[in-house]
């Protein structure tokens, strides 16, 4: 993959298809541009009477939503715009309930979700097999992880094996640590020095640690690498490691809607509304303006991980 790829119109797409102007966000969050844009939809009637009661109670559905997080999830001043927010509201249309996106930390999402504090994450959230223990998984995204590394590439990293010896910066609680320790014990059983993880609390903490050669890498969802290395000090900062056999990223997993796994109803219903939504095209329409059309699921799938 090359850090000029696929996601290069993803950039374009996120950052405005008009003029560029600059907004501020929210304290704390990096300066945000671009548009707010809306998809519309219409309500599945069929989706819509399978919400529980509960939740038809009060009329919304709230979304948990990590945020930044590259193309998936930024601030257009005050406003939650990339694929996940624009998941929430098109999955709330069909289900005819309106949307309320909020911001919670990806290490803290789950055990948010189980406190009741929400009702479905929606933070690009692989699906695994440990997860499905928890959660079930509406597909809407199949991709792999990406290396990132600083512009000029200074180490010479080639692949997943040449991290041998390094020290790598993930996000928390991602699927990358797991990944990350496998490879570095056999980095080990090979005779190479171990991998060293640093898990930072999000995303973007982890790019802030490669940018300030506390790391000698990144990792990340493919997605979200390409988005970085195209925009941080206007694409100066980072290359993304180059992977021909692998151009959507290096061991591939689908990313879902998260639902506890004890609400078969809102699983239903939102599995319901992902077919509704793929069916009448609003799913492409909305995945092509984020640049993410060769990530899209070609049908609405639920827990499609394997081993």
């Amino acid at each position: 993959m090359s850090k000029k790829s696929v996601l290069g119109v993803a950039l374009v797409a996120a950052l405005g298809v008009t003029a560029l102007a600059g907004c501020s966000a929210p304290a704390g969050e990096e300066e945000s541009q671009g548009e707010v844009v809306t998809f519309e939809t219409t309500v599945d009637e069929a989706a819509a009477a399978l919400v529980p009661a509960a939740i038809r109670d009060k009329g919304e559905l709230n979304c948990a939503i990590d945020i930044p997080y590259g193309s998936l999830a930024y601030y257009v001043g005050d406003q939650m715009m990339g694929m996940d927010p624009s998941m929430c509201r098109l999955v709330a249309q069909k289900l005819d309930l309106e949307p309320a996106l909020e911001k919670q930390a990806f290490d803290t999402v789950i055990p948010s979700l189980q406190a009741g504090k929400h009702d479905v994450i929606m933070s690009g959230m692989n699906d695994t097999l440990e997860r499905q223990q928890t959660l079930n998984f509406v597909e809407y995204l199949y991709g792999g992880f990406a290396i990132v590394v600083a512009e000029g590439n200074p180490e010479n990293i080639t692949g997943i094996e040449g991290l041998c010896g390094y020290t790598v910066a993930i996000q928390k609680a991602t699927s990358q640590g797991d990944l990350l320790k496998e490879v570095s014990d056999e980095c080990v059983s090979s005779g190479k020095k171990e991998i060293t993880v640093t898990e930072l609390p999000g995303d973007l903490d982890a790019q802030t640690a490669l940018k300030a050669g506390k790391s000698q890498a990144y990792v990340g969802d493919a997605v979200v690498a390409v988005y970085a290395a195209e925009t941080t000090n206007e694409g100066k900062a980072f290359d993304v490691v180059e992977d021909p056999e692998n151009p959507n990223g290096f061991n591939a997993l689908y990313s879902g809607i998260g639902i506890l796994n004890t609400d078969q109803a809102l699983t239903d219903a939102v599995l319901a509304a992902m077919t509704s939504l793929i069916a009448d095209g609003t799913y492409m329409e909305m995945m092509s303006y984020y640049g993410l059309e060769s990530y899209a699921v070609d049908s609405a799938m639920l827990n499609a991980a394997t081993e």
